[in-house]
């Protein structure tokens, strides 16, 4: 398919250098990132996903498997396509940008072998894109981070790759920024009609990002999915205590649909396969736990963050375990302070 990215059973050693061993930092990796789709790989430091993006842009050659962009093998046992030949667009973290050039001959410094027409044509194009048209004969230094950031994305899209990569690109901006800048990265990627691969340890950014996410451990893919499904439906532990925010409440399995835990007789939304008896931990997410003045049950207020239109409340139970909520931010409890709670289970998650 023209501008995939197909990423096919992908290994990757670094040799050994002076005392230190080889090691593998990948291990049979496999994902496809549709045409004028958003991909992210996600996960902790030096779990490999940098690694990962620099075998796809060829700035490492990889151990074995394959990577084919569009319908072009740019990688295996038998073939190397060198970076510039790739049809790769890479956003940097720190953008490298020239500070001697002004934006438009940043943005148009791969257009070099163009007539100067359509180099002006390509280059008002791009700004246009990212919303910097009249920046054009500023320098770097006089554009705050956020639009440094977006003059390193009209670099990326002039050339028209198949494929942009972004290696932590919001990492150097403020909350703020990075949120804002999120939203506006996704819209100008999707009217480019670009296909896209994101690396970052933020999964917020991935979530604001990505069409689809992979979860990365060790130099393994342990998920590839939604971020609806990484949050609700987690294939392992590690993902479910990796992504958002919950706890693990050990219960008691009573039937297929009941289990018995510390506040309560919980129902489940979706019915178990373990048996009554069974002893297994329920991930609780911030938002199953509801407030409730009229709940028997409660719970000592341990610590809060506000959110502006909520409170995250960290919660103790009676056996001194913790669990999280998420209330309206006008429900403003002390430190210390019991209140009631319920737990409302729309996705069951338990390991």
């Amino acid at each position: 398919m023209p501008n995939s990215l197909v990423v096919s059973q992908l290994t990757h050693r670094y040799p050994p250098r002076g005392r230190e061993p080889s090691r593998d930092t990948l291990h049979g990796v496999s994902f496809t990132v549709e045409a004028g789709r958003v991909g992210c790989l996600l996960g902790p430091s030096g779990c490999g996903k940098t690694t990962l993006l620099r075998c796809v842009a060829g700035l490492e050659r990889i151990g074995g498997g394959s990577i084919r962009i569009g319908e072009r093998v740019v990688a295996d046992g038998r073939t190397y396509i060198d970076p510039e030949y790739r049809g790769v667009g890479v956003v940097f973290q720190d953008y490298a940008l020239f500070p001697h050039l002004n934006v438009r001959d940043n943005v148009g410094f791969g257009l070099a072998k163009l007539a100067r027409a359509e180099r002006d044509k390509r280059v008002d194009e791009a700004l246009s894109l990212v919303h910097l048209r009249d920046a054009g004969h500023t320098y770097p230094h006089e554009l705050s981070g956020g639009q440094q950031q977006r003059v390193a994305l009209a670099r990326a899209l002039v050339v028209k790759p198949q494929l942009v990569l972004f290696d932590e690109p919001f990492s150097n901006l403020d909350i703020e920024t990075r949120q804002r800048l999120s939203a506006e990265v996704r819209a100008t990627l999707l009217e480019a009609n670009a296909t896209a691969l994101l690396v970052t340890h933020d999964q917020y950014e991935a979530f604001a990002l990505a069409d689809e996410i992979g979860v990365l451990r060790d130099g393994a893919l342990v998920q590839w999915d939604t971020a609806y499904n990484l949050y609700h439906k987690p294939a392992s532990r590690f993902i479910a205590d990796f992504v958002g925010e919950g706890v693990f409440l050990p219960v008691t399995v009573i039937d297929a649909n009941h289990v018995e835990s510390e506040i309560g007789e919980l129902k489940l939304s979706t019915p178990t396969t373990r048996n009554g008896g069974e002893r297994i931990d329920l991930l609780l997410r911030p938002d199953d736990v509801v407030h409730d003045d009229a709940s028997p049950t409660t719970a000592k207020v341990l610590a809060r963050a506000f959110r502006g239109a909520e409170f995250l409340y960290t919660l103790e139970l009676p056996s001194g375990r913790s669990v999280l909520a998420l209330v309206p931010s006008h429900h403003n409890h002390r430190i210390g302070e019991a209140i009631g709670i319920r737990v409302e289970l729309d996705h069951v998650v338990a390991f």
